[in-house]
């Protein structure tokens, strides 16, 4: 449990000032993040995914029945997104690409020198222009991830699904399976 402009550190020693309480799924989101950062260092090309419903600006951006992916510095390297999406129109469960620019980071940074990151803005994400994207910035900072990318000895490939628009408008319509056909289409159509 928080409050407006508290200050919690993460499990990766980032100062996090919360600015809206709403924004409950990335603050959570961002230490599993950060946990999964602290393992994939020992692991041979990893590569970290999160999959979550952070924003309704997702809806607005894409429409009501894609997901968006987006990648961090490494992950669009090696174009990662984008071969997701591939994998997705093959099997129709299809995904847009977003992508990540410094003004998300920019946008996330700090106002005051007693925090290192700001979790959002005191707007609805899905009011604020960049509303999906500037929260995946969020998890990077937060998490520490920020500190393997492209150009870090040890780059460490992360993907973000957001799932806002795909996931169906429960109660109304049932939830569906997007993206976990695309998933399985990408990584394991070959495997099995």
């Amino acid at each position: 449990c928080y409050v407006c402009d508290e200050i919690i550190t993460s499990r990766a020693g980032v100062r996090v000032r919360v600015v809206n309480t709403d924004a409950e799924g990335r603050m959570a989101m961002s230490d599993v993040l950060c946990r999964m950062k602290e393992l994939a260092q020992s692991e041979v090309n990893p590569h970290v995914m999160t999959i979550a419903t952070l924003t309704g600006h997702a809806v607005i951006a894409v429409g009501g029945s894609y997901s968006c992916v987006l990648d961090n510095g490494p992950a669009g390297k090696v174009r990662s997104a984008h071969k997701l999406q591939q994998a997705g129109d093959e099997i129709g469960d299809p995904l847009e690409v977003s992508t990540l620019r410094r003004e998300d980071y920019d946008f996330v940074g700090p106002e005051t020198v007693y925090e290192d990151v700001r979790q959002c803005n005191e707007l609805p994400s899905s009011r604020t222009p960049r509303g999906h994207q500037f929260p995946a910035a969020f998890m990077i900072r937060a998490s520490g991830l920020d500190k393997f990318g492209i150009d870090a000895e040890n780059p460490i490939r992360y993907t973000h699904l957001d799932i806002a628009g795909s996931s169906g408008l429960y109660p109304r319509v049932n939830p569906t399976g997007a993206p976990l056909p695309s998933l399985a289409q990408r990584y394991l159509r070959d495997k099995c």
